[in-house]
């Protein structure tokens, strides 16, 4: 078969965000927690260069109250990315799953509505042991980890819209 030699187009996003505005939405719920996650997506978002002042926290009582946070957020187009920070951590009833499943869903659904990266930073665990190993400083925070999910999804999106206005 004689085809031509081309090769495909790859994009992929950065780790570097100048002059990009983030978003993150952290639940007061498990403060203790959430507060590791926050630090987490703050350093993070400190070492891909955002600023301060391109950086809004906004927060909201408890994981169930994420989703309304973050469309709102997305919707105001004041944001290349909105990253969801909370703790959900197992309990004798049923009301872990049920909350679990309406964030999940709900920020979800923020993400495919607005088009704009929402990135999952909610802790869905089944000790305490297991939520502070997660928000605990260094590479494994999961704060640290949707922080950087955000910031290369939001530098990947741009590109995506730059190469649709060449």
């Amino acid at each position: 078969m004689g085809g031509t030699n081309t090769v495909a187009q790859e994009l992929t996003g950065s780790l570097s965000a100048p002059g990009y505005r983030f978003a993150i939405v952290v639940s007061r719920f498990n403060g203790e927690i959430t507060e590791g996650l926050l630090r987490g997506a703050r350093a993070l978002l400190a070492e891909a260069s955002v600023r301060d002042e391109d950086l809004t926290i906004v927060r909201v009582p408890g994981a169930f109250e994420i989703p309304v946070a973050a469309q709102r957020l997305a919707e105001s187009g004041i944001f290349d990315a909105v990253i969801c920070l909370g703790c959900l951590i197992k309990g004798d009833t049923m009301h872990f799953e049920y909350i679990a499943e309406a964030a999940s869903r709900g920020i979800a659904q923020v993400a495919a509505a607005t088009g704009i990266p929402i990135a999952f930073g909610v802790l869905t665990t089944m000790t305490e042991e297991q939520a502070v190993e997660r928000a605990a400083d260094g590479p494994g925070n999961k704060g640290r980890e949707a922080a950087a999910a955000a910031v290369e999804m939001a530098t990947l999106l741009r590109q995506l819209d730059d190469g649709a206005d060449a």
